[in-house]
């Protein structure tokens, strides 16, 4: 009878913490800056696109999420525990703080913040891609990976008024919930990928001010500019569930350019077909980092994004999503170096700005080794 006690107590115990964990799972997750899910005629919208199959948004080709034997166990196991050199610098990164708000150069300007957040300015429209200002990619402010020291030098207040702020997917390194909340107001339109407004709308950013696109889908900025959401490889997802929203990399066509904005993406085929159709490119912005053998598919290794600039006939390749923080296990400017050796003997231009230096298509384009200790 004693056992039978015990064992009773012990099992009450056990389903009484069980209960306590998922409550306090569910209460976390009930925070604004994790967002929402597509629903009413969003979803219905979203339940007609091409892209979305079985309940979920799909890449073109098959795309496991781990590869190279890795599992979600082993893969956070090595990023937490395992022997990395170098993911983070050891000194203060070195930038060049400027006021965004005078008026920019006629041809396109661009002015990166690290990872992949930057400012593009031409024929008098500002775009904002991808702004992460708050200083760490997660849901919450006291946890999550953290912006090198001397990358988060610029802020949502110094930004000049935004005609278009574009978001390519809802994850925390593109779509931060902080950084929306204080630019939302100084916006004239959000263009994003088909879903993510719920979002938006969520946090308060009027719903006719959000574009939402399915692959292959336009949207006119003015009489002369204008963006195409073209296919990444990739996925979505702020919480627990994934793949309700699209990912997308972006054609920017506007007066005597075109530019491609990359988001994050594998590499596949969708780069020749986006090239063929809509290149060459004059600039080509693309992910160069928070690369693994265990997740391949969804993020490229440099060698891939200097063949990907070729893929899309881009004159010029900027490297981003690396320089700000450590996603992955790799030296945080290893794929810096390897993207440059690789894109010269593919006969690629590479521009390499330091955080907040200015670069102006066909004039200003920076590409010293400004990570390198003899530079720095």
């Amino acid at each position: 009878m004693r056992f039978k006690h015990i064992l009773k107590r012990t099992m009450i115990v056990f389903f009484i913490t069980i209960a306590v964990i998922a409550l306090i799972v569910f209460l976390f997750l009930q925070q604004a800056s994790f967002g929402t899910a597509p629903s009413g005629a969003r979803l219905e919208r979203i339940k007609k696109s091409p892209q979305y199959k079985d309940g979920a948004f799909q890449n073109q080709s098959e795309t496991p999420t781990f590869t190279g034997g890795g599992t979600f166990l082993t893969v956070m196991v090595d990023f937490m525990f395992g022997k990395h050199e170098r993911k983070s610098p050891d000194y203060t990164l070195p930038s060049v703080k400027r006021d965004l708000k005078l008026n920019p150069a006629e041809k396109p300007e661009i002015t990166w913040f690290g990872h992949s957040s930057y400012l593009l300015q031409v024929n008098g429209i500002n775009i904002l891609v991808d702004p992460v200002f708050s200083g760490r990619t997660s849901p919450v402010s006291y946890a999550g990976t953290k912006a090198f020291e001397g990358a988060d030098v610029y802020k949502a207040d110094d930004m000049p008024h935004i005609d278009v702020l574009l978001i390519t997917h809802d994850h925390y390194d593109h779509l931060d919930f902080e950084t929306i909340k204080k630019l939302k107001d100084k916006v004239g339109m959000f263009v994003t990928s088909l879903g993510v407004g719920s979002h938006l709308e969520y946090w308060g950013v009027p719903a006719d001010k959000i574009k939402e696109l399915d692959w292959w889908e336009s949207t006119d900025i003015n009489t002369s500019a204008k963006f195409t959401a073209t296919p990444a490889r990739h996925f979505s997802g702020r919480g627990l569930v994934r793949n309700k929203t699209l990912w997308s990399s972006f054609v920017f066509q506007t007066k005597g350019y075109v530019i491609y904005l990359g988001g994050d993406s594998g590499y596949d085929k969708h780069f020749v077909e986006i090239g063929n159709q809509y290149g060459p490119f004059d600039l080509a912005v693309l992910e160069n980092g928070q690369y693994n053998n265990f997740w391949s598919n969804i993020h490229m290794m440099p060698e891939e994004t200097a063949q990907a600039a070729v893929d899309l006939k881009a004159k010029v390749l900027f490297p981003v999503h690396w320089g700000k923080f450590a996603l992955a296990t790799h030296a945080w400017d290893e794929s810096i170096g390897r993207v440059i050796k690789r894109s010269e003997e593919l006969s690629v231009k590479v521009v390499t700005p330091q955080i907040g230096e200015v670069v102006i298509l066909d004039s200003i384009l920076p590409n010293k080794h400004w990570w390198t200790k003899d530079l720095r």
